[in-house]
């Protein structure tokens, strides 16, 4: 039996998978302490299933303790240490902004302030150690000294010669502190990025391993198995390595949608999907092409980089949560801040009084008002329309449309950042919509971006939980090799050892670029590099030498099979749809306009088509 358990702002979901099919459940987020929240939803689809903790083979999780304590700044107390002369780097940081106008736009400020930054004599350069380390155990006594939770060691050129941040990391785990190594951590080039990695691993990394532990001792307790961790990635990793290596879980929430939506390009058998997850506090956007979820070796989250490899996701705060407000001049605004799982959205009856897109929904009638909500939550449907009232914009019914106009409109938005601005039509893709909001707004934004079709799995409303279910077991390693042979035999074999099992699946993909150029793309081989930098740039260098600048390696064991229907249901396969028409999905609705038909296929996958 596989049991797969998403942390959502507003709600934590749970998939049970029992002889192939999928038992759901769902209970509000606790904030304070999401093991909590996670047990509950466990403990309610375990009922539903009428089974008992100990039949669970497996348990998959994929949560935002990383990513809030990253986004809200609560690290633990870090020092840093790194060479002698480079202490500052990650505060000096890169000779760019984000906005080119803004002069007086701020950075974030570093996890580790000067205060907590240590020099170590010592100096390797491109081939090989310049300045030996003498005295790493003074070194380490002097970090120590600052009473640090944590200690992140990034040295010059440690991707290549780790051997004195590897001495270093010994004095210091005497003492029982953590210790993040850039070279373990990261293991490629570029100093700022692989310090700034570093420091964010070992600022949340005591914080999580807090998290995890506390989740193993419930679930052991609780008679279920201890959990597999999911990673920014897409696969799951052992919960003591997310304990060691925090930064391996900052998108561990959205990648669970986007091992779903693979498993949905495979079983329905469209292989290129828009995929967006509107939940109830954020909407996360992602691109599977060819049946493959796009990756990237990196990104900032929170104005930070991490050089880590990671579903490409694009997150913007429009969920079913989101709070509609009037800006100073007078416009409509819809997010970023969100009511949360406590009140949540005024219409939960919980003391909320601000308008959501979840009000808005209801006053429209898009949500039947004497049904609850998955989780049990039933509606007050006077409570929305007093709330929407407070923005002043006439009836509850205009501002409710008002709400969900701009609303869609910042989702619209996310998927051209993931597909326009990248030279990427999406009129050749399908709209895969899911979370407990998706179904709602689907249609209107497939029609903004030209999408003739839409999937909607009747699992939507818990889709993340369910590729949490049915993901792989994954462990990526990569090496810098400029300026060397990139043979991938060894990053190969060493992801392949560190999975710990010999049938792992083992791919591997090149960072490359034309000689003289500053950033890489990646390919499956450094020959198809110039076909894939004019389909990117419109443009190429005919007879430009290619420059191999990082090898990947990834070691996968497949996940099981895992059925994409949730016991029940309202649509069952073969049902014909026909807009305008409104359905009840499990822990989701389905709103088809005029103008929509298509039919339920054989996994209860609704795929509806545009006839106008």
């Amino acid at each position: 039996m596989l049991l797969g358990v998403d942390v959502g702002g507003t709600f934590t979901d749970a998939v049970l998978v029992v002889d192939g099919r999928a038992v759901t459940a769902k209970a509000p987020t606790t904030p304070g302490d999401q093991s909590r929240g996670v047990l509950d939803a466990v403990r309610a689809a375990l009922e539903r299933a009428g089974r008992d903790a100990r039949d669970v083979a497996v348990f998959a999780h994929g949560m935002t303790v990383a990513t809030n304590a990253l986004l809200e700044g609560d690290a633990a107390r870090t020092v840093l240490i790194a060479t002698e002369g480079f202490t500052d780097v990650v505060e000096l940081g890169r000779q760019r902004r984000k906005d080119l106008y803004r002069l007086c736009a701020a950075h974030p400020a570093p996890l580790v302030p000067p205060e907590l930054r240590v020099a170590a004599p010592e100096r390797a350069g491109p081939d090989g150690v310049l300045r030996p380390l003498d005295d790493p155990a003074a070194v380490a006594a002097q970090a120590l000294a600052l009473a640090p939770e944590a200690v992140a060691v990034c040295l010059l050129h440690a991707d290549r010669f780790g051997e004195h941040e590897r001495a270093l990391g010994e004095a210091l785990r005497e003492s029982g502190v953590h210790v993040s190594l850039s070279h373990d951590v990261v293991g490629t080039f570029r100093e700022f990025e692989r310090a700034a990695t570093t420091e964010v691993d070992a600022a949340l990394s005591p914080l999580l391993a807090r998290y995890l532990r506390e989740l193993v001792r419930s679930a052991t307790e609780a008679g279920l198995p201890e959990p597999a961790i999911m990673q920014s990635s897409g696969g799951l990793a052992d919960a003591e390595l997310a304990a060691r290596h925090a930064a391996l879980t900052v998108l561990s929430g959205p990648a669970g949608g986007a091992a779903a939506a693979a498993l949905i390009a495979e079983r329905t058998g469209i292989p290129d999907l828009l995929c967006f997850d509107m939940g109830g506090t954020s909407c996360d956007v992602c691109v599977v092409e060819d049946g493959r979820v796009r990756e990237t070796a990196g990104r900032e989250v929170g104005g930070r980089p991490l050089t880590l490899p990671m579903v490409d996701i694009h997150t913007v705060g429009a969920g079913g949560g989101s709070i509609g407000w009037i800006d100073p001049g007078g416009a409509l605004r819809v997010g970023p801040r969100s009511a949360g799982a406590d009140p949540g959205p005024a219409c939960y009856g919980r003391g909320g009084t601000e308008p959501t897109v979840t009000d808005a929904n209801l006053a429209l009638g898009l949500l039947d008002r004497d049904t609850p909500l998955a989780g049990s939550v039933a509606l007050d449907a006077g409570a929305a329309e007093r709330a929407l009232a407070t923005l002043g914009l006439g009836s509850a019914e205009e501002a409710a449309r008002g709400i969900v106009r701009v609303a869609n409109a910042e989702m619209v938005r996310a998927l051209r950042v993931m597909t326009v601005e990248r030279g990427v039509d999406p009129r050749g893709f399908a709209l895969l919509a899911f979370g407990g909001a998706g179904g709602l707004h689907a249609a209107a934004i497939a029609e903004e971006l030209g999408i003739a079709r839409i999937v909607v799995p009747r699992a939507s409303g818990v889709l993340s939980a369910l590729g949490l279910a049915a993901a792989d077991r994954r462990v990526d390693v990569q090496r810098t090799v400029l300026g060397r042979d990139h043979d991938a035999g060894e990053p190969a074999a060493e992801a392949r050892e560190r999975i710990g099992a010999a049938d792992a699946e083992v791919g591997v993909v090149y960072d490359c670029r034309f000689r003289g150029q500053s950033f890489e793309l990646t390919v499956d081989d450094p020959a198809d590099f110039p076909r894939v930098h004019e389909e990117r740039y419109g443009f190429t260098e005919p007879g430009g030498e290619v420059e191999v600048v990082t090898v990947r390696a990834t070691a996968r064991v497949p996940g099981p099979y895992v059925e994409l229907a949730p016991e029940g249901g309202a649509l069952p396969p073969g049902t014909r749809i026909e807009g305008p028409s409104v359905h009840a999905l499990p822990e989701a609705t389905l709103v088809v306009p005029r103008g929509w038909s298509g039919a339920v296929d054989d996994h209860g996958t609704v795929v509806l088509d545009r006839s106008r």
